[in-house]
């Protein structure tokens, strides 16, 4: 059975209960779908005890974007992780978490927290990294669940984890699609009809960029660009070395991570793709 908790003395007692259990953590803001899900799976495989955090964190959210409109359903979202096997749901208030307000000391995400979604959204990840910090320390979890679609998350994620010398093993799952291609997203739900059939457009940048790979990256970045096409804004499309999050030096041979965000309506979506080059 899944318990829902709204206070961090309510999550702490919680966990007291199960001494030498093995917890992991799955961050969320909620509106859950199938993405989700497949970290609490993964969760369920690795833990004793799961516990997924649903908060709409304010500190990641820059002037003019969607908090207001963010979706949430704390009932829908409480009925699937019930039926996924969650074992307790920390769904707290913004003032639980910043009783004081916005924080004066928060996380700084560094050089690359200032690329590619920390451009378009300067300070995004200084929130994320410090609610994700204040979390951890929350929950003391062994481990904590991320998914692939947020690769510039997850980068700095680890990079904090290791920086901080934060005692959690980072776990990452892979991108869950829908039938189209498109990568799960809690604002697809955003997208009408018409929308919708432009958005396939990210997942065919990322098509033609690995068809492209032979040629070189700026032949994928150009590729993927047609691709994505003129009804869709792009914000940035990059080849990037996944351990470092930089662009790939030319003649670079070795992994690399294609990165794509674009505007489709009103509805902001990214994606990525790991391709070997060379």
């Amino acid at each position: 059975m899944t318990t829902t908790v709204t206070t961090i003395a309510g999550l702490r007692e919680r966990l007291a209960a199960t001494p030498g259990a093995r917890v992991a953590l799955v961050p969320t803001m909620g509106a859950l779908h199938a993405g989700h899900l497949a970290l609490v799976a993964r969760a369920r495989e690795i833990a004793d005890v799961v516990v997924v955090s649903v908060f709409v964190n304010p500190l990641q959210f820059g002037r003019g974007e969607d908090l207001e409109r963010y979706p949430r359903d704390l009932a829908a979202d409480e009925a699937l992780l019930e039926g996924a096997g969650a074992d307790l749901v920390f769904a707290p208030p913004p003032e639980e978490v910043y009783p004081e307000g916005e924080p004066q000391v928060r996380v700084t995400a560094g050089p690359v927290g200032a690329l590619y979604e920390g451009a378009v959204r300067p300070g995004h990840f200084d929130g994320v990294l410090t609610v994700v910090l204040k979390l951890l320390h929350v929950a003391g979890p062994d481990a904590v669940v991320f998914g692939q679609k947020d690769a510039q998350q997850v980068f700095l994620v680890r990079r904090m984890v290791a920086d901080l010398d934060v005692p959690v093993r980072v776990e990452v799952v892979g991108i869950v699609r829908e039938d189209d291609g498109l990568a799960m997203s809690s604002r697809n739900r955003y997208l009408d009809a018409a929308h919708r059939r432009l958005a396939r457009g990210v997942p065919a940048a990322l098509d033609a960029a690995e068809a492209a790979r032979a040629d070189g990256t700026d032949a994928m970045v150009d590729a993927a660009g047609r691709a994505l096409g003129a009804d869709a804004a792009l914000d940035y499309l990059a080849v990037v070395d996944p351990e470092s999050f930089l662009p790939v030096p030319p003649g670079y041979r070795g992994p690399a991570l294609v990165l794509v965000a674009a505007r489709v309506g009103g509805t902001r979506l990214i994606d990525n793709r790991s391709v070997p080059l060379g």
